[in-house]
């Protein structure tokens, strides 16, 4: 198993609430094989995918390997919560071993704080973590918290709320090949009571229930400032280890097994991981705070000459105060999805907007004990490899590409007028940015939540379509039918989501045949050593929508060298773009795909004006529309291009 809720894999743990959900679908073996390849067929040269088109003949055929593995993956649906999680687990976070920050943890950029005094950041904090407290107080009475409801496509169907419960109580453990997602929950070992505080590298433990009682947020404030009393004493400074937490996976799990021969580096370790969260009080980084900067910031921390070791990236959820109103959230990913990081910070956020900080003299624990810092013995075996952690981290920072733009001139609500889908509608302009940026068209990740199902995560929404291609090319070469071909693309890409969020996608069925394959200890079959399959699983697209009711906005890195990252939040009359890139690719740059990304967003724009007014195009959609609500529902059939 590979997460450990005191020692039992979360498969065999079901709330109440999620019981009554339905399991994942498994799709038939040849819809998948069909859909494939109509996905790949036009990113591939004509050679690479008639050969393409004989191997899944091969393995489709009756009786072939394909319906062995078909038949095994029926097998496990019958006996597992959900067949493909512990498959996608491992295959898109656990396996991975490229350090988190950038490459793997999302961050959540929260609005430009104005702090006066270097005690208003702390008192932020103090309000801060009080609202941590509630939220986290609503999470154990689940009975308080409510269902969340799909929006969208498919709008009002419950979701799985599984993921919640590991927001406050994991960590990723870093393996030599494989890391660990390990939660403390379980009726055996109480929830923990306690926050790690770092500040100037060091780490402190904050205590936030003493003598059973928690601390309210003015005992809070007074820890706060005890902590960075502590930290700012210069005594026994000790090295920045939380730059190890940002090495490679490999590197990292070397480096803690040798810090494991130390007691006192196995209880500094075990407070940390048994923490319920981290709050980072992070130094000024310097005068220049735009959106940008403050998104990279989150990312990397401005590596070890400025915050980058006052972190700790096992943890999933890092709230970050820095005394410059640079704030926000760094996310350890393999625990749970954006839209549940959303949720929770939304919360955060509205809970510090509405409910006035309370740092009058309450009810308060008497005689409060000081916070405990937690120390090290560094060998200088550890001394070298932190060192080492930061030369890469510091070549991270300089390699990160990252661009933020506020695209001002409409929104979701000028989309939805068009009668289209603005998620849609968005993913078929970043297909035109790219092609106006590169002259192809390449493999898209978008993803798409199954937790209408059982444990369920992401599938993938394979945005790159033969649709969208055929509209890029008819606005490129100005033809007339650019605006049908618009909505077609659309279309397209709406049925594919459809498709996607209804668990009928390709993607993680074609995991399943693999990592099943291998379960069996078979020769990896050709289809997943062909070129198409590598091809069509190097995604130099990789896109989020992650839509926010506040002021904040979500951004991460590209998944790939010589690819693009890039995360979206529509507003009604805006759309917030997150657009990383890196520098050392000289195939990429971030500025040069927001500015075609913008310009694409303008002539898209203009098209659905200009149809708006034309009788014959108002026509031609009509019978389109027509056409497509006859065919079968959710199924989608790309046009050849």
């Amino acid at each position: 198993p590979t997460i450990y809720i005191s020692n039992m894999p979360v498969q065999d743990q079901d709330s109440s609430k999620d019981a009554g959900l339905p399991k994942l679908p498994l799709p038939d073996l040849k819809d998948t094989m069909d859909m494939y390849l109509r996905c790949v067929k036009h990113l591939l040269t004509e050679e690479q995918f008639n050969k393409t088109q004989k191997i899944v003949k091969q393995f489709e055929a009756p009786g072939g390997v394909g319906e062995l593995l078909q038949s095994k993956l029926v097998e496990k649906r019958e006996k597992t919560a959900n067949w493909v999680f512990d498959y996608w687990l491992n295959d898109m976070y656990l396996n991975n071993r490229v350090a988190l920050p950038v490459n793997s943890s999302p961050v959540m950029v929260f609005p430009q704080q104005n702090f006066r005094a270097p005690i208003d950041s702390l008192k932020f904090a103090a309000h801060l973590i009080s609202g941590v407290l509630e939220y986290k107080a609503l999470l154990e009475c689940s009975h308080d918290l409510p269902v969340d409801c799909a929006r969208g496509q498919l709008a009002g169907t419950p979701l799985c709320m599984e993921q919640y419960h590991r927001l406050f109580t994991s960590h990723r453990l870093p393996g030599l090949e494989k890391d660990k997602l390990v939660a403390q929950e379980s009726s055996m070992m109480p929830e923990p009571e306690h926050m790690i505080v770092a500040c100037k590298n060091q780490f402190f433990v904050l205590n936030v229930v003493i003598n059973f009682c928690r601390l309210n947020e003015r005992d809070v404030l007074i820890q706060l400032e005890k902590i960075k009393e502590m930290a700012e004493s210069g005594e026994d400074r000790l090295p920045p280890v939380g730059l190890l937490t940002s090495d490679g996976r490999t590197e990292w799990a070397e480096a803690r097994s040798i810090l494991m021969r130390e007691s006192m580096n196995r209880d500094s370790l075990d407070m940390i991981e048994r923490s319920m969260c981290l709050v980072c009080l992070d130094e000024a980084s310097g005068p220049e705070l735009s959106d940008t900067t403050r998104a990279m910031l989150m990312l990397h921390g401005g590596g070890a000459a400025k915050n980058g070791g006052n972190r700790w990236y096992d943890k999933p959820m890092q709230f970050v105060v820095g005394e410059d109103g640079c704030c926000g959230v760094v996310c350890e990913h393999s625990p749970f999805e954006g839209i549940v990081l959303v949720q929770c910070t939304e919360y955060l956020l509205k809970y510090m907007i509405g409910s006035p900080s309370k740092l009058v003299r309450a009810a308060s624990v008497s005689e409060l004990p000081a916070p405990r810092k937690l120390h090290w013995k560094c060998s200088p075996e550890i001394q070298k490899r932190i060192s080492s952690s930061a030369d890469k981290l510091q070549r991270l920072v300089k390699n990160l590409d990252m661009n933020v733009h506020k695209f001002c001139d409409y929104g979701k609500e000028f989309i939805k007028k068009q009668k289209m889908s603005p998620d849609a509608f968005i993913q078929v302009a970043l297909q035109l940015a790219y092609y106006r940026c590169h002259g192809r068209m390449v493999s898209t990740y978008e993803s798409a939540s199954t937790r209408r199902f059982r444990k369920g995560r992401v599938d993938n929404i394979r945005s790159a379509t033969p649709e969208a291609l055929a509209f890029i090319r008819a606005m490129t070469d100005g033809k007339l039918s650019s605006s049908v071909r618009c909505f077609k693309a659309i279309t397209a890409q709406t049925n594919y989501t459809v498709l996607a969020i209804s668990g009928m996608a390709i993607d993680n069925h074609l995991l399943g045949l693999r990592e099943i394959a291998q379960e069996m200890k078979m020769e990896k079959p050709e289809i997943f050593k062909d070129a198409a399959y590598l091809i069509s699983n190097h995604f130099l697209l990789s896109t989020s929508q992650v839509p926010t009711t506040v002021e904040m906005f979500c951004c991460y890195g590209p998944v790939v060298q010589n690819g693009y990252g890039v995360c979206y939040n529509p507003q009604s009359d805006h759309i917030i773009f997150s657009v990383s890139s890196f520098h050392e690719s000289p195939e990429t740059c971030s500025a040069e795909f927001v500015k075609h990304l913008l310009q694409g967003l303008q002539d898209m724009m203009d098209l659905c004006n200009e149809c708006s007014t034309d009788p014959n195009t108002i026509k031609a959609f009509e019978n389109y529309f027509m056409m497509m609500s006859q065919r079968k529902k959710f199924i989608y059939k790309p046009e050849t291009v």
